[in-house]
């Protein structure tokens, strides 16, 4: 398992970096590593993401000496949606099939977690998300039949799309941390409208399912000081909580 550092970042020294900056601060270019675990750890609320493709083996969630703890998820909670082919996920001995577009809560406290695909001519490609957690939630799972849809937006604006909630309040007990993916139809590009902030929280934008010559450009900053930072397939954005938030694709994509 590969984990680096992201450190926190102000909205008064943003106003002051390049591109190069820009994408060394908030840009993730790699999310996924095969056969092993690739993670981000940004000091913007302790949020760790990344993720795993195993092909060849069972990959196993490790820990790291950043986090001072025995087993990852010692003082944390996990998210995992598999936006690739069917795999299976075990939590301390019990085993979770998840398809395409479908999601496990792991709880606090689990001890080992694997990971595994079924084909690996076509393997899962499970995206982690995972937030400090002060209690214990039962490990859930959650078919894509059962998050929450959401159906919104209109072409002449550009932005027909369909949120798919499954870590919420209203289906899964968590500590804090909330997942969900956003499909948008052909024809539509903006993910987003009007641009808005979070001040209660940040997010971490995974932008996927963007073919090789296409490319997302991602807005962000304060409202008086906003920039882009161009973004390709199976790449993420930190979003911190006192930044704008919207993507603009040069054609229909996922995140």
């Amino acid at each position: 398992m590969e984990m680096t550092i992201r450190d926190y970042s102000s909205k008064e020294d943003f106003a002051h970096y390049d591109t190069a900056r820009l994408r060394k601060e908030y840009l993730i270019e790699k999310v996924f590593a095969v056969d092993d675990i690739s993670l981000t750890y940004s000091y913007i609320d302790r949020i760790i993401v990344g993720g795993t493709i195993p092909v060849k083996k069972e990959v196993v969630l490790g820990t790291a000496p950043e986090l001072r703890a025995e087993h990852f998820l010692d003082r944390r909670e996990l998210g995992i949606i598999n936006i690739g082919e069917t795999g299976k996920v075990t939590c301390d001995g019990v085993s979770y099939t998840l398809k395409h577009w479908e999601c496990l809560y792991v709880s606090r406290g689990t001890k080992e977690v694997r990971f595994s695909s079924f084909d690996p001519l076509h393997p899962a490609m499970f995206y982690l998300a995972s937030s400090p957690a002060h209690k214990e939630y039962p490990t859930t799972f959650i078919s894509f039949e059962n998050a929450d849809h959401r159906h919104l937006g209109t072409q002449e604006e550009c932005n027909v799309r369909t949120i798919n909630r499954f870590i919420i309040p209203e289906k899964v007990k968590t500590c804090q941390l909330s997942m969900g993916l956003t499909h948008l139809e052909p024809g539509s590009i903006w993910n987003t409208m009007p641009c808005h902030t979070h001040d209660r929280r940040m997010e971490v934008y995974l932008y996927f399912d963007i073919d090789p010559k296409e490319a997302v450009f991602h807005f962000m900053g304060p409202k008086d000081q906003t920039r882009h930072i161009m973004v390709h397939n199976n790449q993420a954005i930190i979003s911190p909580s006192w930044s704008i938030h919207a993507g603009c694709g040069t054609k229909n994509y996922t995140f």
